[in-house]
């Protein structure tokens, strides 16, 4: 891909040095973390991962600057991983090595920052976190995500980095222009039957008996990029952003077709328009975060056998208000509501018109930040269902982190949380900084 070769024709001109000069260029660092999940139900041990992710940031020059990070995850139970990922999802240069369910390898990021003129710019294989929303996803779309965990994963660990050109443009002392060009073909990497968070839910699965096919995926990288702009700025105290992105949905649209006489899924990806911004101003103790997202298309399956391929179109308009409150000593309060509107009557549709999901965090430190309590609380206004994950975590040393926490699910299995309320557990960890 274009993207590999320029960090190549970069590192290659890079003038020759010594053994000794590059080693001291070269800077390693990483993080090792071991995580262990227990069923709350049965005490059956779920999860006895460790993930070793090392980086290395070498400077090529005094205006360029490389970056490589890989991920090595081993999983004692491999139910997390268990049939493998969507088959097809990720392009051939973003794709994972796995050996079995419970071996994993892979180039999490490579990239190259550099100076051109007054640009900044990054190439490669990188994350782009658009929004400010937390825990769902408003705007945050440039990259696809792994729900090998669900939504339990924080959403640098979740998001797939794919290979990007990235260039930042100054327009003023207080304003940016954002272009993005992506010519990887990846998208949601969902998990397979028989895994841990296989997805149940009529919204999410397909109905019961009727093969699946594996999606069809974009393959040309040039005709089929995504493309986004996002223009930044500060006025008067407001953080504001406007953002634009074509894309590919990350999620295959699951259309029906006859195959042979037989109805099957077979799902394919389909592009659509995102409009959005952001607005964001602290006022005192309190700060207000905004988000809206405008897709020209969404798709969804509806409740009709006599519908021709059992989905439906509309534009969605999604928003997110938050408040952050940090007016009590080492406390943070933060609330958010999202809701998602169609713009269109979807009869049958899997979903309401309008749905609705808060979250309450709730962050305490204590001695010193070396303790840290919080708690999230995830609930569907429309489902009735949710999540509560509650955690306590401490600092032994300013590079080694324990923790205990746990995720419970509660609702109807139908929904998007409920749909695992069996999998409900408590979690232990340890992560060592190097």
């Amino acid at each position: 891909m274009r993207a590999a070769a320029a960090l190549c024709l970069l590192a290659c001109a890079a003038p020759a040095e010594t053994a000794a000069d590059w080693r001291d260029r070269l800077e390693v660092s990483g993080t090792v973390e071991i995580e262990w999940a227990l069923a709350t139900r049965s005490g059956d041990s779920r999860k006895l991962e460790a993930v070793v992710q090392p980086e290395f940031n070498l400077d090529l020059n005094d205006r360029a600057a490389a970056t490589a990070v890989l991920r090595l995850r081993g999983d004692a139970h491999g139910e997390l991983d268990a049939g493998g990922g969507s088959p097809g999802a990720r392009s051939a240069l973003s794709r994972r090595l796995a050996v079995g369910d419970r071996l994993g390898a892979e180039l999490r990021e490579f990239y190259v920052d550099m100076e051109l003129g007054f640009a900044a710019l990054r190439l490669g294989k990188q994350q782009v976190a658009w929004g400010q929303a937390d825990g769902l996803k408003v705007l945050d779309v440039v990259n696809p995500q792994s729900f090998r965990e669900f939504i339990l994963d924080g959403f640098d660990d979740s998001r797939i980095p794919l290979w990007t050109v990235n260039a930042e443009i100054p327009l003023s002392q207080d304003s940016q222009l954002q272009f993005l060009w992506i010519p990887d073909p990846t998208y949601h990497d969902l998990p397979q039957s028989g895994a841990a968070y296989e997805f149940t839910s009529p919204r999410l699965a397909p109905p019961a008996g009727v093969p699946l096919r594996p999606a069809r995926r974009p393959s040309n990288p040039l005709r089929d990029s995504d493309v986004g702009l996002r223009y930044s700025t500060f006025l008067d105290g407001w953080d504001i952003t406007l953002n634009y992105f074509y894309h590919y949905h990350d999620f295959a649209v699951p259309y029906r077709a006859v195959q042979n006489g037989a109805v099957v899924v077979a799902p394919e990806y389909a592009r659509a328009h995102l409009l959005g911004g952001t607005l964001s101003k602290a006022f005192g103790d309190v700060t207000l975060r905004s988000e809206l997202g405008y897709s020209s298309r969404s798709y969804f399956t509806v409740q009709d056998a006599a519908d021709a391929d059992g989905v439906k179109s509309s534009g969605e308009i999604s928003y997110v208000v938050g408040l952050d409150y940090g007016g009590l000593d080492d406390t943070l309060l933060s609330a958010q509501l999202f809701q998602s509107a169609l713009t269109e009557s979807v009869a049958g549709a899997l979903r309401d018109s309008v749905e609705s999901t808060v979250t309450l965090l709730v962050e305490r430190t204590f001695a010193n930040e070396t303790w840290r309590a919080e708690a999230l609380l995830l609930h569907s206004l429309n489902d009735g269902d949710g999540a509560v994950r509650p955690k306590l975590s401490y600092e032994y040393a300013s590079n080694i982190v324990v923790w205990a926490g746990a995720d419970i699910f509660r609702g109807a299995p139908d929904g998007l949380f409920g749909q695992f309320g069996g999998r409900d557990r408590i979690v232990l960890g340890l992560e060592w900084g190097f």
